[in-house]
């Protein structure tokens, strides 16, 4: 295993599963993808010492299965998994559920970092994380997951061929769904709404992720990159989705755009 400010912790190391005693009331269920077996355990129990229900499995294949069969609120999923890697779990995953995925893994490059999310990770978080972040780092997609929108504003929206129904939480360009992460479909939402107007990088992922942008988080870039290829968007020369420099991002109708 690879030492980690987590599993240095030393907590409590019992069997998995769910139902176990836990320190505060069960909030949310979450499941743990993890081929390390100690800190599959640990993992669990810092969930249960913060209140969730949790269960742990240790192959990527057992993870889809679990995922599949079961309820969850979120799941923790290793990267590096035998048989199946971590990110071709998240594709299958991604699928049949729009369940929030925070990737959890010792591989923290920007290049990792970056396909994780373009898979369809809610967050990445490298295990050189203390346990105090990844908490943090839960609870937040968790609320994002629970909390309806404060104001929820037009139910259908649109612009050009892109059509989404925000209740339905579908999207299509044309004729063909678009096939989209909760991320990139909450970020999609925020800049229908706000169309025409500047959205900062800040004021996107607060937006759609309920926290600040780090001094050196790009991860809204990942998500806008990812929209663009699904859109059929030329970076150089987009129809919807355009970058403003020192400024952000703004989504605009093809047939108001000057040309």
């Amino acid at each position: 295993m690879i030492p980690t400010p987590i599993a240095r912790e030393g907590m409590r190391s019992e069997d998995e599963g769910v139902g176990r005693m836990a320190i505060a009331p069960v909030s949310a269920r979450i499941l743990v993808v993890e081929d390390d077996r100690k800190l599959a355990r640990l993992l669990v129990d810092l969930m249960l010492a913060h209140g969730y229900a949790a269960a742990a499995v240790h192959d990527g294949h057992a993870g889809i299965e679990r995922a599949r069969e079961e309820r969850w609120d979120l799941v923790v999923l290793d990267v590096m998994l035998p048989s199946l890697d971590g990110f071709e779990v998240l594709r299958r995953l991604r699928r049949v559920s729009n369940v929030p995925v925070l990737m959890l893994t010792a591989r923290g490059s920007d290049e990792d970092r970056v396909a994780g999310l373009e898979s369809g990770a809610d967050d990445y978080v490298a295990k050189t994380a203390s346990s105090r972040e990844l908490v943090a780092r839960i609870g937040t997609l968790l609320r994002r997951a629970a909390l309806p929108s404060p104001d929820p504003g037009p139910t259908q929206l649109g612009a050009g061929d892109l059509r989404i129904d925000v209740e339905a939480r579908t999207a299509n360009l044309g004729e063909r769904r678009l096939s989209l992460t909760p991320v990139e479909f909450d970020l999609l939402i925020t800049l229908l709404r706000f169309r025409g107007r500047v959205r900062s990088r800040e004021q996107l992922l607060e937006q759609v992720r309920g926290r600040e942008l780090g001094a050196f988080d790009r991860s809204i870039d990942v998500h806008i990159a990812a929209l663009r290829r699904k859109l059929g968007d030329d970076p150089r020369s987009p129809r919807y989705i355009r970058t403003v420099r020192s400024a952000g991002y703004m989504l605009v109708d093809p047939a108001e755009a000057p040309t």
